[in-house]
């Protein structure tokens, strides 16, 4: 196997990308042992970022989806929290950050209105069957009174 490698370290000249053989040499001094020479180690450094913890409402919008989705809020709220979900996995922790923002403000909108329209739906239910209840004593009234 003809090999040709490439130098490592290039001094003043600049670097120079390794080649895949000088890899694979590398790979097999690892393996090996260490070097013979005493040439000068060096090290790679790999900044990883902390996930920031961006909340994307997700279980919220699915509640308000399945069970208040007044003026279908709850289902936009839903859609925004998925695109914050993605948003966040493809790591733009800012349009993460928006996406989610607009589904929380989305959510309290279709809580407050489905809690406003489901108590006002109980007020006209209750007062209407009263209606009702009211006009039907009326009614036995009027006709067995004649």
């Amino acid at each position: 196997m003809n090999r040709t490698s490439q130098p490592l370290f290039t001094g003043a000249h600049g670097a120079v990308p390794p080649a895949y053989e000088v890899l694979k040499e590398e790979h097999e001094v690892a393996v090996l042992g260490a070097p013979q020479s005493q040439a000068p180690v060096t090290t790679t450094v790999i900044n990883i970022r902390s996930d920031t913890a961006v909340p994307d409402h997700i279980v919220w919008s699915l509640f308000n989806t399945i069970f208040m989705n007044w003026c279908c809020l709850g289902f936009v709220a839903f859609a925004y929290s998925v695109k914050s979900r993605d948003r966040k996995m493809v790591g733009d922790i800012t349009g993460a950050q928006s996406y989610a923002s607009t589904a929380k403000c989305l959510n309290i909108c279709s809580l407050v209105l489905g809690i406003l329209l489901t108590v006002v739906l109980i007020v006209l239910v209750s007062t209407g069957s009263l209606m009702i209840v009211q006009a039907v004593s009326e009614l036995m009234q009027n006709y067995g009174g004649h």
